[in-house]
């Protein structure tokens, strides 16, 4: 039993009681969660904690039972002068003291402190606050409504007459405008916006203004920018060449979800399991692709495996910091530090998405399974087309009727001249290659002694793990395809080891003409969509028997003319018999209709005369006249469909075994199966004997009394309102997050959340009405001093918008502004060169002409290596990982940017325009027009005179350099006006540079 001397320590624990440290914080009662638990978690619990394979000296100070253990003697509850704990936080000695010199940490006064007055009021521990239940507050409103908005305001101010702290007074009409814009739209509000506002005197006017905003269609694009950081969206790949993968459908979902208000609960179980959703709608499969925005490979060399295990690992940490604020990638290599999740836990959730149809590495840059997406008037348009190919179909059969009747006399004419009309098949290889070419790959020939054999002697035989295969090319006399030629093969199939795909493959000139059987495993030419590069022929072939594959070449897209001088033989896995293959030269009637017209009619089986018929009339004329109409019309109708953009989608397929990974190497496969679970704390889900799905993750994450879900969603909604969460750490509501300053209120709008039907638009709606919300950004002295960081919450956030949010400013205050909801990602301007990084393939940035040009910043392009620019200098994200808060940053590369980006300079040429057009007949008059129009308010004297002084130097200096305005004005893609006198022109684009690279511009207060 640990025991030592009462001494000095005694009189210095006294001490602490005697003087404390701090005025209000000191006095009230301590709390578990709120005073120690980050003490212990980040001085204590990395050697003492949830890790049970590093806690030293057999202590672990997360659990109470065996932080208080008599024998132990650590922690002595009510006796801090007895605890052992206590006199190694205030011991001197380097071999004694903890945390020890080691671990780089060490306690402050303020922190022992606090650890003794907690031991000595009995040491009471806290089950962790964001894993409880949520809790009504005593006394509240229940009824969905204005309930949420009284809470916050009666929860707020309590706490702040209690810390004897007065908030910030209500803030003007014209900050309020301003801020609700920003918050709900990312678009300042107009001059005549604002001045509406001003002049509504009603008392309904805050109320309608919020109505508004949230009703605009910027409201989803404003929210999918937080989003998409959230799931780590982008355009491009991220591994090695970064190359490009379309998924901007999955954005435009989240726009649309957002702008019809979808309540929150649903919009978790379209992303995870939107495929698993009984009749799964196109937006619900576009939905899925959330589990398809991990970082992926297709660089040469790398192993499946290995990459499968990284998404794997990327996967687990992305969901669960997305829905449970949890960073579950702690315990990817070991049990988790400072909280209690397992490594277990992290293997059997990463088992949900055991079944998602995907690859370790890709190639041909497609990132199957992925599907088209029409847009709405597309989408009318192929149904139109739809229709007519139906009508067209429907005539099929009336004109087959009407064809009948001449069948007699057809048959007796073409038995006459049957002998014309026989079809030739060419064996290009029987015992071996009968061509004058080159053989490639292993021609490994056996004989019927040991092996299957179709005809003759020998046959080739073929086995593999993977990818294999055989061909010949360059024959000296290559065959000259016609359109009716059938290219075939004989293949014998392995019963006990079959191959998951078969291909034939032909060479004209290049390879892209392909017919595959069976899965999509082989990589040559694959593509969502089949077509001539990769026509799927449908199932593998039936195994234990001889089979012939057919690919004519029409299907394979050979041209009538076409030279053919190669055929590749290729499939993958398993064993398989290759024999007689060539060509069939269709010189008349197919054989077995030969075969049929040559039998006595009466005697013809009901097969044969199918078989005549249906020759009969598909060689008619007006038949073939018919078919191809349907044919032209089918082909239009499949190229426009397929100029919808792809996007990712979520495909289950049998799920594959997960292990446990010991220390996360994936080539350790000695640890336990795991199935899908949840974290064992959490509990468990109730599926009987059959596997837990991604859908009943989902479920259970949208659970009324899941801890975690609406509570994460519900303070990154305060956080994106108010510059700062409940619980400031919005990434993390674990161990080394922090405590919210309102825990009570926190579950409060949790439960609301819910109750209302997970309405997210309500919950915005009762913030914004809050008079939390709408109090001035501008701090008091006694704030600045007592509340800094405004935990409390008296003073609304000041903070500089998002990367996004700063260029759509500019181009709507220009004018520029080209508002479309959704569609493929943009190409802003970007400086020539900053893809020279960029390999496989390398590439050359083109920027986009036209209105694209002046999209909201929300569709930029997002190269996760080589982010835009503009982007990055305002810190927006790379993407490669969840991203729950930004950094906010205040350089000098931003003002560079603001002046100098040609977005911002065309802009500001633009907006030049009109001032001169707008602004009035004097400098003065265009100056607050200018002003107002990018701020809101008007300048202040000093402010204005600095402007004019701008104007008249730069007008001056134009003049003298007319062709340095001349350039100037120029700049950009937008019409340039030829009414206007350049110089002064250039002058105005000069003040309206300055005036949007104000800080009050870019900053939401």
């Amino acid at each position: 039993m640990l025991r030592f001397q009462i001494t000095a320590l005694t009189l210095l624990v006294a001490h602490v009681f005697l003087f404390p440290l701090g005025g209000t914080a000191a006095d009230r009662p301590i709390r578990f969660n709120r005073d120690v638990r980050a003490i212990l978690s980040d001085k204590c619990f990395a050697c003492h904690g949830p890790d049970a394979q590093t806690v030293e000296g057999g202590l672990r100070l997360d659990l109470p039972d065996e932080a208080t253990d008599p024998s132990m003697g650590a922690i002595v509850p009510g006796s801090p002068e007895e605890s052992e704990v206590v006199r190694r936080i205030f011991s001197t000695e380097d071999d004694e003291v903890m945390p020890p010199a080691s671990s780089h940490k060490s306690l402050t006064e303020a922190e022992r402190e606090v650890l003794v007055r907690w031991i000595a009021a009995g040491a009471p521990y806290e089950a962790h606050w964001a894993y409880e239940p949520m809790r009504e507050i005593e006394g509240g409103d229940a009824d969905v409504g204005h309930s949420a908005t009284k809470t916050i305001d009666r929860v707020i101010s309590a706490r702040l007459d209690d810390e004897g702290i007065r908030p910030t007074e209500r803030a003007d009409r014209i900050t309020l405008i301003r801020r609700l814009s920003f918050d709900l739209t990312g678009i300042p509000p107009t001059a005549d916006e604002v001045q509406a506002f001003l002049d509504d005197e009603s008392t309904d006017a805050y109320a309608n203004l919020v109505d508004r905003l949230l009703n605009s269609p910027r409201f989803g694009e404003r929210m999918a920018i937080y989003w998409l950081d959230l799931v780590r969206y982008a355009d491009t790949v991220g591994y090695h060449g970064d190359q490009n993968v379309s998924q901007s459908p999955y954005r435009d979902y989240v726009i649309n979800a957002f702008n019809d208000n979808m309540p929150y609960d649903r919009f978790v179980r379209e992303q995870i399991a939107g495929d698993l959703l009984p009749d799964a709608t196109l937006d619900q499969q576009v939905a899925s692709g959330y589990n398809r925005l991990n970082q992926t490979t297709e660089e040469g060399g790398s192993q499946a495996k290995e990459y499968l295990a990284i998404y794997f690992a990327d996967r687990v940490r992305n969901v669960s910091q997305v829905f449970m604020g949890a960073t579950m990638g702690c315990a990817q290599c070991h049990d988790h530090k400072y909280d209690p999740y397992t490594t277990r836990d992290f293997y059997s959730l990463g088992a949900f998405f055991a079944d998602l149809d995907e690859r370790g590495v890709y190639g041909a840059r497609s990132r199957p399974p992925m599907i088209r997406v029409p847009g709405e008037k597309l989408q009318a348009e192929l149904e139109a087309m739809d229709r007519e190919i139906e009508t067209m179909k429907a005539g099929i059969e009336p004109l087959r009727q009407s064809l009948i009747a001449d069948q007699d006399r057809w048959e007796a004419d073409v038995i006459d001249r049957l002998d014309d009309h026989q079809e030739v098949e060419t064996d290009w290889i029987d015992e071996d290659l009968s061509l004058d070419a080159r053989k490639s790959g292993d021609w490994n020939f056996v004989t019927k002694d040991t092996d299957p054999v179709h005809r003759g002697n020998r046959s080739r035989k073929q086995q593999s793990d993977g990818l294999t295969q055989h061909l010949f090319d360059g024959a000296k006399q290559p065959f000259i395809a016609a359109k009716d030629s059938r290219f075939f093969c004989w293949v014998y199939l392995d019963p006990q080891n079959p191959p998951s795909a078969v291909m034939l493959q032909f060479n004209d000139g290049n390879w892209n003409h392909r017919k595959v059987w069976g899965s999509d495993d082989i990589p040559y030419g694959r593509k969502q969509q089949s077509d001539a590069a990769y026509r799927r022929g449908g199932d593998l072939p039936a195994t234990g028997r001889w089979v012939r594959l057919e690919a004519t070449a029409a299907e394979v897209g050979l041209a009538e003319g076409a030279k053919v001088g190669g055929m590749a033989f290729t499939q993958f896995g398993g064993l398989v018999h290759w024999d007689d293959a060539g060509v069939i030269t269709a010189a008349g009637i197919p054989p077995q209709v030969a075969a049929a017209l040559q039998t006595e009619k009466d005697q013809r089986s009901e097969q044969q005369q199918r078989a005549i018929s249906d020759y009969y009339i598909a060689e008619s004329e007006p038949m073939k006249t018919h078919m191809e109409q349907i044919r032209r019309r089918e082909s239009e109708r499949k190229a426009k469909y397929e100029t919808a953009p792809e996007t990712v989608v979520s495909r289950s397929v049998t799920p594959r075994t997960i292990r446990v990974l010991p220390r996360g190497n994936w080539m350790d496969d000695s640890g336990d199966v795991v199935t899908p679970a949840i974290p064992a704390f959490l509990g468990e889900l109730e599926t009987g004997d059959a596997r837990a799905t991604r859908l009943d993750l989902a479920n259970w994450l949208c659970r009324e009394d899941n801890p975690l879900t609406a509570r994460t969603m519900v303070n990154r909604l305060w956080s994106l309102l108010f510059g700062r969460g409940i619980c400031a750490s919005v990434d993390d509501f674990g161990g080394q997050g922090t405590y919210p300053s309102y825990p009570d209120l926190l579950d409060a709008l949790s439960i609301e959340f819910v109750r209302s039907g997970w309405d997210i638009k309500h919950l915005m709606r009762s913030i914004v009405m809050s008079q939390t919300y709408q109090r001035s950004s501008t701090p008091t002295d006694v704030l600045r001093k007592h509340d800094p960081y405004n935990d409390l919450f008296a003073r609304q956030g000041r903070f500089t918008v998002d990367a996004e949010v700063v260029r759509d400013g500019a181009l709507a205050i220009s004018g520029l502004l080209v508002e479309s909801i959704g569609g493929p990602s943009v190409h802003p301007y970007q400086p020539a060169g900053y893809y020279a990084q960029l390999n496989f393939p390398r590439r050359k940035y083109a920027a986009d002409e036209g209105a694209n040009q002046y999209r909201r910043g929300l569709y930029t392009h997002w190269q996760r290596t080589f982010l835009h620019p503009m982007l990055k200098a305002f810190d927006a994200p790379s993407r490669e990982e969840c991203t729950a808060q930004r950094a906010r940053s205040n350089t000098p590369l931003q003002a560079l940017v603001l002046l100098n980006d040609p977005t911002f300079v065309e802009a500001a040429r633009v907006f030049a325009e009109r001032i001169i057009r707008e602004g009035g007949s004097d400098v003065d008059q265009r100056l607050d027009w200018a002003y107002q129009s990018a701020v809101s308010r008007p300048a202040e004297p000093r402010i204005a005179e600095q402007l004019a002084a701008v104007f008249e130097s730069h007008l001056a200096h134009y003049r003298s350099n007319r062709d340095q305005a001349e350039q100037l004005v120029a700049h950009g893609d937008a019409a340039v006006t030829g009414d206007l006198d350049a110089a002064e022109l250039a002058a105005w684009t000069s003040v309206a540079r300055v005036i949007l690279n104000l800080h009050e511009t870019i900053t939401r207060y």
